[in-house]
């Protein structure tokens, strides 16, 4: 076993989540991120694992991923970009009026 370095996931590329739901699980007192990710196929079946593992571990459920990406995180973000093009859209008509008066 001399001269084998590492035995673990090189740190240059980060992981892509699979499709899926997902939660962490770890030990009490321990750093966030450092628990171990659990996939599940639906809801019902995250939320069951969830509360297995809560009687004796913290568990943290981190939501759905798809394509890699949580799901909350793409919807907040589309909302945040209509959201502020409809300021944009509000405040051209406002100077619009405003030269009209």
């Amino acid at each position: 076993m001399k001269g084998k370095k590492g035995g673990g996931r090189p740190p240059s590329r980060p992981v892509v989540f699979k499709d899926g739901f997902y939660i962490e699980v770890r030990n009490r007192g321990t750093d966030p991120g450092h628990g171990i990710k659990l996939r599940k196929a639906t809801r019902e079946e995250m939320f069951l694992a969830a509360e297995e593992y809560r009687k004796i571990k913290l568990v943290v459920i981190l939501g759905e991923y798809k394509n890699g990406e949580q799901v909350s995180k793409k919807e907040k973000e589309e909302k945040e970009k209509e959201e502020k093009k409809d300021k944009a859209k509000e405040a051209k008509t406002a100077k619009l009026t405003a030269k009209g008066k």
